[in-house]
């Protein structure tokens, strides 16, 4: 089997999904499956995987809300 590198923009993005997830489920008292099943069934994932450049630089607490507000936008009412 071929062994593949990641380029740094797909490291970084799956790095920081990884992080951000458990920070979520964290603020909003969830385990963090239940979180992204939340994020995705609400849209929160997506929006994540699309401006997760934005949202890593801004404060785990901001990112966190950002990624709410879509959700609740979309339906989730937690």
């Amino acid at each position: 089997m071929e062994a593949r590198i990641l380029d740094k923009a797909t490291s970084d993005k799956i790095s920081f999904i990884a992080h951000i997830i458990p920070a979520f489920a964290d603020a909003y008292k969830m385990d963090i499956q239940d979180a992204y099943r939340y994020l995705k069934k609400y849209g929160g994932y997506d929006y994540l995987s699309k401006h997760w450049w934005a949202l890593h630089t801004d404060n785990d607490i901001w990112a966190v809300h950002d990624i709410y507000k879509i959700c609740y936008k979309n339906g989730g009412l937690r």
